[in-house]
């Protein structure tokens, strides 16, 4: 079992990290079949038309017409495009996206955990009409057009947001504080995980109290701080075990964990069966 490969951004032609492609020229003629990987930069897939399997952190999504995939750096996946499949696949780097302003990070972040967004054709209809100016502002290059794409770029995360995000949970100012505020605790999990395990802990960093981190994620998610920590040990977990070859006592060295038993328990405890039988399932 070989590494999960990282993908780059290759691009020399462009003074900073973005690209953003028509996938009707990509899949004219054939599929598109991409192993599992990662990648060091954000990834968004816009399909107008399409077919074919999404495997994103090893949760499987349909691809469908009026289907929108976005991805965090680190994350991993798979994709099959069926040939025929229409729309806009972007790509950018972190640095490229700071250059607007540092209130629109926010809109970054919580677009960066809607991975997987069905639309109508409609609210479609607004998203390629925004990546078609991208498009076409990376073709002709007039002056200042790396503004002119992040600035619509901007426009497309907050209609990604209005439209992917439940009424229900950007209705009520208290909903929409809880919403940010869970999105910068799952920012804080990706980095910290494997040094801090303890709600207080995050409390914390967030200058909250325990009681307060606990009622933002079960409003959220239904779920308690605890077990939101718990779902991101596991999924880093998955990643090593499924995506590399390195040893379970390694593994759980990296996690955090000073004896590999303390992991081994946690893991057969949340997923049913040990580290090494979930990664022989899957070889």
């Amino acid at each position: 079992m070989q590494e999960i490969p990282v993908r780059h951004i290759h691009e020399p032609q462009l003074t900073s990290s973005f690209k953003i492609v028509k996938l009707d020229n990509l899949l004219s003629e054939k599929d598109m079949v991409q192993g599992l990987h990662r990648h060091d930069f954000y990834f968004g897939l816009f399909l107008k038309e399409g077919k074919g399997e999404h495997i994103i952190d090893f949760n499987s999504f349909p691809v469908s017409d009026y289907t929108m995939f976005f991805m965090r750096p680190g994350q991993v996946h798979q994709l099959t495009l069926e040939k025929g499949s229409t729309g806009y696949l972007i790509q950018f780097n972190r640095d490229f996206y700071s250059a607007v302003k540092t209130s629109s990070n926010l809109t970054l972040r919580n677009v960066g955990h809607i991975n997987h967004c069905k639309l109508n054709s409609e609210n479609f209809t607004k998203l390629e009409f925004i990546l078609a100016s991208i498009c076409q502002e990376q073709t002709l290059r007039q002056d200042h057009y790396l503004d002119v794409i992040q600035a619509n770029l901007e426009i497309l995360f907050v209609e990604i947001v209005r439209q992917c995000q439940s009424q229900e949970s950007v209705s009520k100012k208290e909903s929409s504080y809880s919403q940010e505020r869970l999105e910068e605790l799952l920012e804080l999990l990706q980095t910290n995980i494997s040094v801090h395990k303890q709600v207080a802990e995050y409390a914390e960093m967030m200058h909250l109290s325990s009681f307060q981190i606990n009622r933002i994620t079960k409003e959220i998610l239904g779920k308690t701080c605890s077990q939101v920590i718990n779902d991101q040990i596991l999924l880093e977990a998955k990643r090593s075990l499924l995506g590399t070859s390195t040893q379970i006592n390694q593994i759980a060295l990296n996690l955090g964990y000073e004896h590999p038993s303390y992991f081994i328990r946690f893991f057969k405890k949340h997923m049913g069966v040990s580290p090494e039988v979930f990664r022989n399932n899957f070889k």
